[in-house]
């Protein structure tokens, strides 16, 4: 057998890595992934998880108002109410209904208990009605006064003088099974301790909030 006869039947190295069956695959072929197509899927699937993450926030703000919160409507002991004598105005302490575990210490919120005889009781924020300064009791002068700007409050918690226009605000409280409760899922500000009041005038009566 000559030369050119072996050349002739030796298979060329390209026919010999063509495939088998078919022709090559076209662009158009679904089975292929380019690097754009990749990078564009990549990129919508980015864009949803940003919008859920931003969207979360905003949908909570909006649907708050309808949503009840457990600690809300909670009563909090402040402990026998025998052990806060009559005529006498005390510090206590209460744990925040709405606090979460790692809060720690900074769940302990203060007020002050005024026994005004058996069963009747005044219980103030420790807040000052101007800027939210806790205000200290003196009995000495049976006065509370707030080290920031001077306001002053009588025992019953009437506004004496100074910055704040009006009076310490008040938990709403109740007694049961000889315990002190308080309402403590509000915290008493404006928004939920005004009402409209009467007081005489010269020109008659007048209605205001306070």
């Amino acid at each position: 057998m000559s030369n050119e006869e072996n050349r002739s039947n030796t298979p060329s190295p390209q026919s010999a890595t063509a495939p088998v069956t078919g022709e090559a695959p076209s662009p158009n072929d679904p089975r292929l992934v380019s690097r754009r197509w990749l990078l564009f899927k990549a990129s919508i699937a980015l864009n949803g998880i940003v919008g859920v993450v931003l969207a979360v926030p905003i949908l909570r703000y909006f649907f708050a108002p309808w949503r009840k919160d457990a600690s809300f409507n909670s009563w909090v002991s402040l402990g026998p109410a025998d052990t806060f004598p009559a005529g006498q105005t005390r510090l206590a302490f209460y744990r925040n209904p709405s606090a979460n575990s790692w809060d720690g210490q900074t769940d302990n919120v203060a007020c002050y208990v005024r026994s005004e005889s058996a069963n009747q009781f005044s219980v103030f924020a420790i807040n000052c009605a101007h800027l939210g300064c806790p205000v200290r009791w003196f009995p000495q002068s049976q006065l509370f006064m707030c080290p920031c700007h001077g306001g002053v409050y009588y025992a019953d918690g009437s506004r004496a003088s100074g910055p704040p226009e009006r009076g310490l605000f008040t938990y709403d409280w109740k007694i049961s099974s000889g315990e002190l409760l308080i309402d403590a899922g509000e915290m008493p500000t404006l928004s939920n301790s005004a009402k409209l009041v009467k007081f005489s005038t010269s020109n008659g009566d007048c209605s205001c909030s306070g």
